[in-house]
């Protein structure tokens, strides 16, 4: 068996029976059994799975596509198989950043095929409760299809409160009376708008997808490969996914405006520190003025040689400031 193959199994009225080792004979066993085979594998090169390719008849332009991954959510309906992408995003609260890896799922008449690239996958649990539920996985590929879809979406809302909780945070952090934000935080709002658009990346194109598998409509017919009984679960999956890109839009809006919040906040701060700089330099340029004048040392001046002159002008310089500052505090400059 193929050493990317991370778990391989046949079910048949909701049990399981390990698939064999050479993997061509686990869909004729499938086949044979009434049951379905589900294949999972983790990152394959091409020549490992060019052999899963020839034995289920996967199509070679959605093969390239779960080979290559860097794909966005879709779903694509081919002759023998129906291929479904997912994004699941992987919450770091150490960095408070968002993540994403890739999930490829091949569906097919009795046959489920998942290809894994990077982390945050939530397969081998979805196989664990699936396994525990066999009335569920009975229903057939189409249950594998929901379970799936259904952990992702539901980890979205997951992630969204989590993005919230560190949008209040940052907003917070903005709003402080104090100093308004650090010299940071800017950077941190452009790093938390990046998550955001990195999260907004998974979820919104997933929205016509869900929308396909939850039934007939304006945007989508019958999918080949699913069940008609499980249309109204995808069409639960299908609403979560609406709060989650409600979320992401919410999310997305208020950030923008903490942006420009803060923007406004330390331009307005500039312009109190450019006016008490222009108050100082205002005060300073009197006695600098004074000093200036007498310090010509002409022989005719006023008061040159009067014994009070030194004193006086002091005086003046003393007074002169007390009178500009006041009138700089009362106008709010200082």
């Amino acid at each position: 068996m193929l050493r990317v193959i991370v778990d391989c199994a046949i079910y048949r009225h909701g049990l399981r029976t390990e698939g064999p080792e050479d993997l061509s004979d686990a869909l004729d066993e499938a086949r044979a059994a009434g049951g379905f085979a589900w294949i999972g594998l983790h990152e394959p090169s091409e020549r490992e799975f060019d052999l899963v390719t020839r034995e289920f008849g996967l199509h070679p332009l959605a093969v390239e596509d779960a080979l290559k991954a860097h794909q966005r959510p879709k779903l694509e309906v081919y002759d023998d198989s129906l291929f479904l992408v997912l994004k699941p995003v992987v919450y770091e609260p150490a960095g408070d950043t968002v993540s994403t890896g890739e999930i490829m799922i091949f569906i097919g008449d009795c046959f489920v095929v998942t290809v894994r690239h990077g982390e945050g996958s939530p397969l081998a649990s979805v196989r664990r409760r699936l396994e525990q539920e066999p009335e569920m996985l009975d229903k057939g590929p189409t249950s594998v299809l929901y379970a799936i879809s259904d952990a992702v979406v539901d980890h979205y809302l997951e992630v969204a409160t989590e993005l919230q909780t560190d949008l209040e945070e940052l907003e917070a952090e903005v709003f402080q009376p104090d100093t308004g934000g650090s010299r940071n935080t800017a950077s941190r709002i452009y790093t938390f708008k990046r998550q955001v658009l990195e999260f907004r990346r998974a979820t919104g194109p997933l929205t016509l997808p869900m929308t396909r598998l939850a039934g007939p409509g304006a945007l989508g017919g019958g999918v080949p490969f699913v069940d008609d009984k499980a249309r109204p679960f995808f069409r639960d999956v299908s609403d979560h996914l609406a709060r989650v890109n409600e979320s992401v839009e919410a999310l997305d809006r208020l950030v923008s405006d903490i942006l420009s919040a803060h923007l406004a906040q330390m331009s307005v701060r500039q312009n109190d520190d450019m006016r008490k700089i222009s108050a100082w330099a205002a005060m300073a340029a009197v006695p600098t003025m004074l000093a200036g004048i007498y310090g010509m040392n002409f022989d005719h001046m006023p008061e040159l040689h009067w014994l009070w002159s030194y004193p006086a002008v002091i005086a003046a310089m003393a007074v002169l400031e007390v009178l500009l500052y006041r009138l700089f505090k009362r106008r709010g400059w200082m």
